[in-house]
């Protein structure tokens, strides 16, 4: 805990059986009080390797969900425990768990409700070998967005997020996509509730076994986010409504 503020760290895992152990190993356990892992029925040792090293709570998926269908599980189970502080975090070794604090105690501090992991302030998507085409559609996905959606942010696409549990409780996330857009839905979202995200420099590391999609699914996301955006623009705007903002009381 941080204060009286209960911290759950939350793994999506999908064939993370390689990485999940140094990921958890720099997992700071003095100030995180329960490890949740889902895991999107893998196919490789990602649950034996997860219960060989003490994470808290382990869900299985009897099918495989998507990435957003496994984050959906994630915060629903950190809610359902009583987590003040939800942190997600890839299993895959890409981001390092060593800013959890940073992360956590500007939230446990009333400083900010969202706080992301970036890895376009300072150097660290290029320096860490993100691929260039990877690069330019961040950059040029962002800038559109923060156009659109009026805010100033490095990226939206990063998957190191850690949020109060206020926000998670107002945005009715498991009425999103299943799929890789989910992110973005949520950070959509949280912008069109006003709550103002903060943002800390990451490092970040690619290597074959981290996590990454084809280029066929890239665009998919890619037209996905831009979708998201016009919808909450048309939805500021009053022309249109969309039930991804419509918000439980």
């Amino acid at each position: 805990m941080i204060g009286e503020k209960k911290i759950a760290v939350v793994l999506p895992a999908f064939n993370a059986g390689m990485t999940l152990e140094k990921t958890y190993d720099e997992i700071p356990r003095d100030i995180v009080d329960l490890v949740i892992l889902v895991d999107d029925k893998s196919s490789d040792n990602t649950l034996q390797v997860a219960g060989s090293i003490g994470i808290d709570e382990i869900i299985r998926h009897d099918h495989n969900l998507g990435y957003g269908g496994n984050q959906k599980s994630c915060y629903n189970r950190a809610l359902e425990l009583g987590a003040d502080i939800v942190v997600m975090l890839h299993p895959d070794y890409q981001y390092t768990p060593r800013l959890i604090p940073s992360m956590c105690y500007l939230i446990a501090n009333g400083v900010y409700k969202v706080v992301l992991g970036s890895r376009i302030l300072g150097k660290g998507a290029i320096k860490g070998g993100m691929p260039r085409y990877k690069y330019i559609a961040n950059r040029f996905l962002t800038l559109l967005q923060n156009l659109l959606i009026n805010e100033k942010l490095s990226e939206y696409h990063t998957g190191y997020r850690a949020f109060d549990r206020e926000v998670l409780e107002r945005i009715n996330y498991n009425s999103n996509s299943d799929d890789f857009v989910f992110d973005n839905q949520l950070l959509a979202q949280i912008s069109f509730l006003r709550y103002e995200i903060a943002e800390i420099t990451c490092p970040t590391k690619y290597f074959k076994e981290a996590s990454s999609i084809n280029l066929k699914r890239s665009i998919t996301y890619g037209l996905g986010v831009i979708g998201t955006s016009l919808a909450y623009l048309l939805q500021k705007t009053g022309l249109f409504r969309f039930r991804l903002f419509d918000f439980p009381e």
